[in-house]
């Protein structure tokens, strides 16, 4: 039984030595010294070594001296004290008149019964040609990204000039009924180039809608609210995130909104008051608030038909999949777009 014991481990090299011989894949066996024990002959083409001469060299004398890397070494040795398993440690080859190799390293111990006799199997993966096409892709997806959102900036600017044309163009003409058409479809525009302005400052895909409904209030108070200190407009807003498209029209039905409550819910010219934007979500539930504290809902049903507002509205609320909701809070008006 001991004499049996005694040629367990010589059976085992032999052994572990064909396989690594006749392997297909980059192979190489060690001893705890890192010296070469058998290297397959895929491992001598891939990295044009003399496989007449392996055997026996220390992994660090290999070819020119490019086996020779500190960390690997740190690694293959606590790899044969038991102390480390190299499942994947990825290294450049570097090759002295030769392209650099980015290689993938696996290193697991074979144990005999003798302690002397640990033994190390290498195997090595050349991923340079799968790293190059990474960063092409890499370097092409950041390059449309770019120009995306440069897009994105003179798309925003070019509605900024539309917008400012259309204002311009309200403060110059006499009738009173096309001022305010000027003056909404300046709003309307502002709505979209706020959004555009958003996208192109953001490497993400989605709008934080805080941040774009704050400076989309603030833009509608700046073109139609002649005395900040009679009226104000406010927004409190979760920290809610959607993509584009939900965006742009959550961004419409707050312009419609809060132009219709401008013009309606304080008549006069010297009534103060307050309009509020609210959003929070749960999940996939969401509810959109437009508020104000004016003189509410007109008594007289005449005045109380649907506008090209009200229905830009319900149009928008019917692709989100949400319902509109109106309640006379006495005083004021509270318009609710609830996704549930």
């Amino acid at each position: 039984m001991e004499k049996l014991l005694t040629r367990l481990p010589e059976h085992a090299d032999n052994m572990s030595i064909a396989l690594i011989s006749s392997s297909f894949s980059p192979l190489v066996l060690l001893n705890e010294n890192l010296t070469v024990i058998a290297a397959s002959n895929s491992f001598c083409r891939a990295f044009d070594i003399d496989c007449a001469v392996v055997t026996g060299k220390k992994l660090a004398d290999l070819g020119e001296g490019e086996w020779k890397v500190r960390q690997l070494d740190s690694l293959l040795r606590a790899t044969i004290a038991g102390n480390a398993a190299i499942d994947v440690y990825e290294m450049d080859l570097v090759r002295p008149g030769k392209d650099t190799l980015r290689l993938l390293i696996n290193a697991h111990t074979l144990d005999y019964f003798e302690a002397e006799s640990v033994r190390v199997v290498l195997a090595i993966t050349d991923v340079t040609s799968q790293r190059l096409a990474d960063k092409v892709r890499d370097d092409l997806v950041r390059e449309k990204q770019l120009l995306l959102h440069e897009i994105q900036h003179r798309i925003a600017n070019s509605l900024q000039i539309i917008a400012s044309v259309l204002l311009q163009s309200a403060r110059k003409v006499q009738s009173t009924e096309t001022r305010e058409h000027l003056r909404d479809a300046h709003n309307r525009v502002m709505s979209i180039a706020m959004l555009q302005k958003h996208l192109s400052s953001t490497a993400v895909e989605n709008v934080a809608l805080k941040s774009y409904f704050q400076d989309l209030c603030a833009s509608i108070g700046a073109s139609m609210i002649g005395e900040p200190q009679r009226l104000v407009l406010t927004s409190e807003v979760d920290d809610s995130a959607v993509d584009p498209d939900t965006s742009v029209s959550l961004g419409l039905v707050v312009t419609e909104l809060v132009i219709n409550a401008l013009k309606h819910a304080f008549p006069g010219g010297t009534q103060k008051g307050t309009i509020k934007v609210g959003y929070k979500s749960d999940g996939t539930a969401w509810t959109l608030v437009v508020a104000d504290d004016g003189v509410g809902m007109p008594k007289d049903p005449e005045e109380r038909k649907p506008g090209l507002g009200t229905g830009i509205v319900e149009a928008l609320a019917s692709q989100l999949g949400a319902i509109v909701s109106v309640t006379d809070e006495s005083p004021g008006t509270k318009i609710s777009i609830v996704h549930s």
